[in-house]
């Protein structure tokens, strides 16, 4: 396990801001984006689990990162747990895990900080009438908290609470110690939660109604692979006319040693 000392937030310190502050996160998935957050003084950030590593723990510098654990990667309970081990060899300070409540009940009883998903949840959508917010009838919005009180029970410490209404959240929060990470569910839970795809504006999928775009990266994007794709067809042309490669490019010989070399391959 790194033991590299750093100044970045633990589980107690989430806790201790509950109410006190709103905290900001984000989901990235490029070293660049990891350092630069990193840089801006974002709180905690969210990492899958393919892209996370040592490298991205350096970058992410004293973000608190959340290790997410990919659901329908993992089966059991052991898949999880040896994923999360293996996470937090790596840094992780917490893990995302949209798995049952006997897993996060599991992967609370190691002690690993476990972060559960209520509201809409990508991987179960189906089940909650697809990708649209949940908990705008009184009983959805009572499940959405008893599903809260639930992984509160089972030992987690926080809660990704995604297109729930903003009042019903805030209700929510007042009344649960688990840390809720808004995402398009008002500022009345504890943290502010976007893609750095959707507020670097390069997202090509559906922009969801919670996303701020704060900069307009696609259009340098579509120009930097124009650029790649004049650039690609110019060193063609050069290799296809001559014009590449040119003496600066190759490995010179002095003429003694060519003669040298003509003469041992002409024996």
């Amino acid at each position: 396990m790194a033991l590299t000392k750093h100044n970045r937030k633990t589980v107690a310190d989430l806790r201790a801001l509950k109410g006190k502050r709103q905290l900001t996160m984000l989901f990235v998935d490029t070293p660049d984006e990891a350092a630069a957050a990193a840089a801006a003084g974002i709180d905690l950030l969210s990492i899958i689990e393919p892209v996370w590593s040592p490298a991205m723990r350096e970058v992410a510098g004293d973000c608190f990162v959340q290790v997410g654990l990919i659901y329908g990667q993992h089966c059991t309970s052991e898949d999880y747990l040896r994923a999360a081990h293996a996470g937090i060899i790596t840094g992780g300070d917490a893990f995302y895990c949209a798995g049952s409540l006997d897993t996060i009940t599991k992967l609370a009883a190691e002690g690993i900080p476990v972060v559960g998903h209520v509201g809409l949840i990508p991987a179960r959508a189906t089940w909650t009438g697809g990708f649209k917010a949940v908990g705008k009838t009184a009983a959805q919005a009572i499940a959405v908290f008893e599903h809260v009180k639930a992984l509160e029970a089972a030992g987690a410490i926080g809660a990704e609470i995604e297109v729930v209404p903003a009042r019903v959240a805030t209700e929510i929060s007042k009344r649960t110690s688990l840390i809720l990470l808004s995402m398009g569910a008002g500022a009345g839970a504890d943290a502010q939660y976007l893609f750095a795809e959707d507020v670097l504006g390069y997202s090509l999928g559906h922009q969801p109604r919670h996303a701020k775009v704060y900069r307009n990266f696609r259009a340098e994007y579509d120009r930097l692979q124009r650029e790649r794709i004049a650039a690609f067809k110019e060193f063609r042309a050069d290799v296809e006319t001559g014009a590449y490669p040119e003496d600066k490019h190759t490995v010179p010989i002095a003429d003694a040693e060519f003669d040298a070399f003509m003469t041992a391959l002409e024996k």
